[in-house]
């Protein structure tokens, strides 16, 4: 194709993505934005954060804290909560020092990176592999080093009990750890296309067990 043939197939496709603002227009413009994202920004997002997760939804309730994030009550919380951290040596003031002290709603869209599993604390918040259909984001209760192998345990801020697969999490499961909350609830826009095939008790708006 010469010159003046490219020049033409530009301006006509820049004219229908940008420009058309017929439904075919919209059709076009939507699929080469699809395509944009996802063969463009979250591989050069990817690379700059360290892992194959940069942007992550919260699909359960398990880090849930009454009124969620923004509208956490954490007295609340802690007074329905105490005993079981007290069990882990884990007070109050401690607690309120960790990442994400107030919680994550399901819903919320979050800034991940990856982490050197050496730099992993007790409290800190990790999204790991664990067979499942999408990945955990769960408190890091306890961690063991095995000759510089790190293995893991983890419990949900809202769970009564900690799930067999996260009794002991290798370092090679881990997909990274949560920095910011992107967009509180914004996950909701694809969640609700999923609500229908999960058991009703994990179905809606989360409430704190």
């Amino acid at each position: 194709m010469d010159k003046e043939k490219w020049k033409k197939f530009w301006k006509k496709f820049w004219f229908i993505v940008w420009k058309d603002d017929s439904i075919k227009g919209w059709i076009i413009s939507l699929i080469f934005l699809l395509i944009l994202i996802r063969g463009v920004f979250f591989p050069l997002l990817s690379l700059a954060t360290g892992t194959s997760l940069p942007l992550v939804i919260v699909e359960s309730c398990s880090m849930y804290h009454q009124g969620g994030e923004l509208f956490s009550n954490f007295n609340g919380w802690w007074t329905m909560h105490e005993e079981k951290y007290a069990q882990k040596s884990i007070n109050k003031s401690e607690f309120s020092s960790f990442p994400f002290a107030n919680g994550l709603n399901k819903g919320d869209i979050l800034f991940v990176t990856g982490v050197n599993p050496a730099d992993v604390k007790i409290g800190d918040i990790i999204i790991f592999n664990a067979g499942m259909s999408a990945p955990i984001i769960h408190r890091v209760m306890s961690i063991k080093d095995e000759n510089g192998a790190y293995f893991f345990s983890t419990e949900g801020d809202n769970n009564n009990g900690q799930l067999s697969v996260e009794e002991n999490i290798s370092q090679n499961q881990l997909v990274g750890e949560p920095r910011a909350i992107v967009l509180p609830y914004a996950g909701w826009i694809k969640l609700i296309f999923f609500e229908g095939s999960k058991p009703p008790s994990e179905r809606g708006f989360c409430v704190q067990d």
